[in-house]
């Protein structure tokens, strides 16, 4: 199938390598956001894997008004600049309104949309007259068809540049599941496909006031998206998930990161081979 390629900085998205996107859930300390940003380049390096830096600014979709959303979008934003410039990878950071979609793109190059806001129409418009790539995530609450008016969304308002990104759907009371089938029917839209791998195997809601997860699943979701055809993956990564200040029981660390980064960069090379 005939996938629209993305084109940043020095990689296609959609080409013959794998892209990962990768990161601390939310911006904690500039010593997080450095020291993972600096094991992931290396790490993508020698694999030779397309390398994307993933954070948030904040996390507006938390499950309790006292849960930490991150440093703030001016805070978050300078931090962001500085990642850029010292590791010199490209951005993506996810906008909660239309009013953040121009400031977000100063360190952006890539807009995300997070899941539970995919269908607010103002809130594409803004992303896509950024003119910076936009990822919009799956919600939870839509089949992998119903991605093609919220792409149009984007399109129809100048922005050709769109991916998607895949991370499970709702599945009774807290739960989520991944239908690995949702891989090729967004692909056959054109676009490519990133599944994200570390919110698939999130509990929404599982702790009552906070979310929770099943961190021993990203390894067989990862490798199965990949096998599926997807062209990326999305992982939040963070030096010491048990401690983190978010989303720590789906995050991964270091040295899982490696493990599963390998693993499915070879099933990935392995299918461009045939």
């Amino acid at each position: 199938m005939n996938v629209n390629k993305i084109y940043l900085n020095n990689f296609e998205i959609g080409s013959g390598k794998l892209t990962v996107l990768a990161g601390p859930c939310a911006i904690e300390s500039k010593d997080i956001l450095f020291k993972t940003a600096e094991y992931l380049k290396k790490l993508t390096a020698e694999l030779d894997i397309n390398f994307i830096f993933k954070s948030s600014y904040d996390k507006a979709n938390r499950s309790s008004i006292s849960s930490y959303r991150g440093l703030g979008i001016e805070k978050g934003i300078e931090l962001l600049k500085a990642v850029k410039k010292e590791f010199d990878v490209p951005v993506v950071t996810d906008i909660h309104n239309p009013q953040e979609a121009p400031i977000a793109a100063e360190a952006a190059d890539i807009i995300q949309i997070p899941a539970f806001l995919c269908r607010q129409t103002d809130l594409l418009v803004a992303a896509a007259k950024t003119n910076k790539i936009i990822n919009i995530k799956k919600g939870q609450f839509l089949a992998p068809q119903q991605m093609k008016s919220i792409a149009n969304k984007v399109k129809e308002s100048g922005n050709n540049k769109i991916i998607i990104t895949d991370r499970g759907v709702t599945f009774g009371y807290n739960n989520l599941v991944s239908d690995m089938r949702a891989i090729p029917i967004i692909r056959e839209m054109g676009y490519p496909v990133i599944f994200d791998a570390t919110h698939s195997v999130q509990l929404p809601g599982g702790c009552g006031d906070s979310s929770s997860g099943e961190r021993k699943f990203v390894p067989v979701l990862a490798k199965s998206a990949v096998a599926a055809g997807a062209d990326g993956l999305f992982f939040e990564v963070h030096p010491n998930p048990d401690n983190a200040l978010c989303d720590g029981a789906n995050m991964i660390n270091f040295e899982q990161a490696k493990e599963i980064f390998t693993v499915c960069n070879k099933i990935f090379q392995l299918l461009q081979k045939q």
